[in-house]
């Protein structure tokens, strides 16, 4: 989970570079289109023995990853890394509010509301990269529920290569229109290479391992670091500073998080 983490925040913090070559969009389909390509030759996932409901999930779940991705990186073109990744964190966040029961469900709330409010209302933010963000963070939940699922239907990496496949089809024309030929350019191609192993390959993989290692509560306490991985990432690679206000709404968003969902119950890891 930690390498994972780290990876995905310094794979977005190098994608950003990309932008101003092929655009949020472009971007994100190079980076699926590798990622899948990957996956694919490393797990070769056969098509005719899975059922008609597998391949429903899978389609499912490749769906929310072309959504998530392209409307956080399209945040990532209005607002800086820690901000995006903290909004798009109340997706995690809500999941594991839904699951809770204790007497604190309401605190944890209110603690995640005061942080989203300083990160939409001051400094660098903006309305159109806040909206995208939280967007992102309804995909984010989604892709959490169902990435679960997709575990324990699927064997190895199966499910995760066939649901990126799928993933890069809505995103092809969106993702031509935004980069055109510049799509083709040998050193973006190379570069978009390394971003879908930080950020897909490598912690997409990991993930879905995890879950089926962990309970949810161990799982969601240490995805709730990923606000405070992403400035940090944000800082050493782009140079972007963060504001007092910007900073305390980070952390209480993560102590919300961490909070919540340490107040969940959920069912047993899969495999040990």
């Amino acid at each position: 989970m930690l390498v994972g983490i780290a990876s995905v925040q310094v794979g977005a913090a190098f994608a950003t570079k990309l932008f101003v070559h092929l655009g949020p969009a472009g971007t994100v389909l190079v980076r699926v289109l590798f990622a899948a390509v990957v996956l694919w030759a490393i797990w070769r996932p056969r098509l005719r023995v899975h059922t008609a409901a597998e391949l429903r999930l899978a389609t499912l779940f490749g769906l929310a990853l072309a959504c998530m991705n392209l409307s956080f990186y399209e945040s990532l073109d209005r607002i800086p890394l820690g901000v995006a990744v903290t909004l798009e964190f109340v997706g995690p966040l809500g999941v594991a509010l839904v699951g809770s029961r204790t007497r604190l469900d309401v605190v944890w709330a209110l603690l995640a509301a005061a942080g989203v409010a300083l990160l939409g209302s001051f400094g660098t933010s903006n309305a159109a990269g806040v909206l995208l963000a939280l967007t992102a963070g309804a995909f984010w939940a989604a892709y959490i529920l169902l990435n679960a699922r997709v575990g324990r239907a699927f064997a190895g990496g199966d499910g995760l290569a066939l649901a990126m496949a799928i993933a890069t089809v809505p995103l092809i024309p969106i993702g031509i229109a935004d980069a055109g030929g510049r799509l083709l350019h040998p050193s973006f191609l190379a570069l978009g290479f390394g971003v879908a192993l930080l950020s897909s390959v490598v912690p997409y993989s990991l993930e879905l391992e995890a879950l089926r290692r962990i309970r949810p509560q161990p799982f969601g306490v240490l995805m709730s670091i990923e606000p405070a991985m992403a400035a940090l990432a944000g800082l050493v690679v782009l140079g972007q500073g963060l504001s007092a206000l910007d900073v305390v709404g980070i952390a209480l968003v993560v102590t919300a998080s961490a909070g919540a969902t340490l107040g969940t119950h959920g069912p047993a890891p899969i495999d040990a």
